[in-house]
């Protein structure tokens, strides 16, 4: 696993404390947390550390591309490290959002016959999880 600090590097992004750590708790936890799940995570070990400076530190992830904000959770945004094409499902039940891999890479893509440019593609599936449905 990249180390906080390359991996914010690779974007340019300026590493601090705030910035590292609020990556490296993205690395270490792929759970698609929001901003109050990264906080509470977070400031028992940073009492300085504010929800406005989370939000305005992945404010930047997202615009430097280092991190992608989802819109699958109508509450809150979540986000995600993970950057490469891949789709996204959560549960109706438990909240609980999983990654999606081995789609067709097509369904990322525009059409050839378009003449829309696309800047992000965002699939992702409702319904109820392996845990949920007892299966």
């Amino acid at each position: 696993m990249l180390e906080s600090h390359q991996y914010l590097r690779q974007f340019s992004i300026k590493p601090s404390v705030q910035r590292s750590a609020v990556m490296n708790f993205l690395l270490k936890n792929r759970i698609h947390p929001t901003i109050d799940e990264i906080y509470m995570a977070l400031s028992p070990t940073m009492p300085t550390l504010s929800k406005t400076t989370v939000y305005n530190t992945l404010d930047l992830f997202v615009e430097r591309g280092a991190v992608r904000a989802l819109s699958i959770d109508e509450k809150n945004a979540r986000y995600d490290v993970d950057i490469s094409a891949h789709a996204h499902f959560r549960c109706r039940r438990c909240g609980a959002i999983h990654d999606i891999f081995n789609l067709n890479a097509a369904l990322f893509q525009a059409p050839e016959t378009t003449k829309f440019k696309i800047d992000a593609v965002e699939i992702f599936y409702l319904g109820t999880c392996e845990k949920c449905s007892g299966n």
